[in-house]
């Protein structure tokens, strides 16, 4: 069996790293500020490539603003300690709305944050080909109460309140159990919360409605690998990238799927396919690449996939590994 993943591959979450509660205190007794470092995210979770605007915000408004690098990453350094929301606009092109999350900042340690942009009138949904059921289709004669609840969820999940969206997602479907979108923004908004075997229950009802809509099987597949139930996620990936074969988000999940199946090269096509269609916003594969060289022992194909990663993702966290990796295989 080929080692499990060694990355974390969420869609959307904030991680604070676990030394924070032991933060260094300053020579005059002041804990010393922390920083914010984050990527921004298409739905389809490529980065975007052109700059975007990113705000630091608190209750009292608006702390600091600056715009994101080529590769949809940004800082914030020398950040107080407390509790922010970082809020993100694409202001140029407006093809997207305002995506949101909130983070919290501890002394003398850096916070990540990842945040998703969302397509304007969409609900964390990949563009689907004519042949796959969509969302917008099953929900034409949602009950004006049902679309007022889920208008408040998508509302509160952009602004990072998962546990109220989840609570206006969960009335929505009271009122109107066959809800599609309601159904996947709640298993989406379950996952952001950690809430994996709940999430799996709500994904797996969305695809029982619409067994042929590609966004509830793709998300499906994804809490399933992050549960490590990888004989369903490979069921539900394979359905998803039938639907849509030019996912590169199905790909690498699917990658991992076979992955954790010890299914070495049925894992290495998959992977290949994400990268070759996502490109560096997929980077990701290349990492995962590498480690399956290097599991059977072909140094040279190893150290050209971890080169790639490094090249698409050099401040990735765990960066500084590769980087020894990359030595080794030297």
């Amino acid at each position: 069996m080929l080692k499990l993943i060694r990355t974390s591959t969420a869609l959307a979450a904030v991680l604070v790293f676990s030394a924070a509660a032991a933060a260094q205190i300053g020579g005059q007794g002041r804990p010393l500020p922390g920083s914010i470092r984050g990527r921004v995210l298409l739905p389809d979770g490529r980065p975007v490539t052109s700059p975007v605007k990113v705000s630091l915000r608190q209750l009292r408004g608006e702390r600091s603003m600056i715009y994101t690098d080529n590769e949809g990453q940004f800082v914030f350094g020398s950040v107080d300690a407390g509790v922010y929301t970082v809020e993100v606009e694409d202001d140029r092109e407006r093809k997207h709305e305002t995506g949101s999350e909130r983070v919290e900042v501890f002394p003398n340690s850096p916070s990540l944050v990842t945040v998703y942009l969302k397509a304007k009138g969409g609900t964390f949904e990949e563009k689907t080909p004519a042949e796959t059921v969509s969302a917008a289709e099953l929900d034409e004669n949602i009950p004006a109460a049902a679309r007022k609840e889920f208008e408040r969820g998508t509302g509160a999940g952009r602004e990072g309140k998962y546990a109220e969206a989840i609570a206006h997602m969960r009335k929505a479907l009271s009122i109107h159990p066959a809800f599609l979108k309601a159904r996947n923004d709640l298993g989406t908004f379950l996952l952001a919360q950690g809430e994996l075997e709940e999430a799996a229950e709500e994904l797996a009802a969305a695809v029982k409605l619409a067994p042929r809509a590609f966004n509830p099987r793709l998300n499906l597949g994804i809490v399933l690998v992050r549960r490590h139930e990888f004989a369903g996620a490979a069921e539900n990936l394979e359905v998803a990238l039938g639907l849509q074969p030019d996912s590169p988000a199905a790909h690498l999940y699917a990658g991992l799927a076979r992955l954790g199946l010890g299914e070495a090269e049925r894992a290495e096509r998959e992977l290949a396919a994400a990268y070759e269609l996502g490109g560096s916003g997929f980077a990701l594969a290349q990492y995962h690449l590498g480690q399956l060289y290097m599991d059977r022992g072909e140094r040279a194909r190893a150290l050209k996939a971890f080169e790639t990663y490094l090249r698409d993702s050099p401040r990735a966290e765990n960066a500084e590994q590769v980087r020894r990796l990359i030595g080794i295989l030297r």
